[in-house]
């Protein structure tokens, strides 16, 4: 199974909330959580970093 099989079984409302968090964070990561090959939770964790 590759990438191109994998694509279309993604459901219509992640990859539009995945697109969002990255456009949204600066600095930090994009977790997303698959059980059994689904999608089944996207966490943003945004950092601040503070200058001395």
């Amino acid at each position: 199974m590759g990438y191109r099989d994998t694509a279309t079984k993604v459901r219509p409302g992640v990859m539009e909330k995945v697109m969002q968090f990255i456009q949204q964070v600066s600095y930090g990561e994009i977790v997303i959580t698959i059980h059994d090959s689904k999608v089944v939770q996207v966490e943003k964790r945004e950092k601040t970093r503070f200058q001395d």
